[in-house]
């Protein structure tokens, strides 16, 4: 089924190719005559459905709404594991007497900054203040 498919678009592909520029043109016309009523219609359908749209925005909205204060604890205490996590690495790297242990410990405090920044700054990126 799929070479026959294929083979009718080559073969409908080497017929444009083989149009003049005008015969193009008149394919290209007809094309956006036969889409316009389309497009027309599908302006008018969106106008009726201003109202659903718009509450369906405003459900979103709260169920968003109602999912942050969950984000920022999973925030916190992802901050809370890499504090720790990052704590025994850099302590292992002290006691092994590698170079970067203070690359390592700015690293971990970086992510840690970070993500506590990131937990405080969600509700406001929302809209919601407390």
């Amino acid at each position: 089924m799929s070479k026959i498919f294929k083979n009718a678009i080559t073969s409908a592909v080497k017929r444009v190719e083989g149009m003049c520029m005008r015969a193009k043109a008149a394919v290209l016309m007809v094309c956006v005559a036969l889409l316009k009523p389309a497009g027309i219609f599908a302006q008018s359908l969106a106008n009726t459905g201003y109202e659903a749209g718009t509450n369906a925005m405003e459900e979103v909205a709260t169920q968003i709404a109602a999912y942050v204060p969950y984000v920022v604890n999973l925030c916190y205490a992802l901050a809370g594991v890499v504090a720790v996590v990052g704590a025994i690495s850099v302590y292992i790297a002290m006691n092994n007497e590698e170079q970067d242990v203070k690359k390592k410990i700015m690293m971990v405090v970086g992510a840690c900054i970070f993500l506590i920044a990131a937990a405080n700054a969600l509700p406001l990126f929302f809209g919601i203040t407390n």
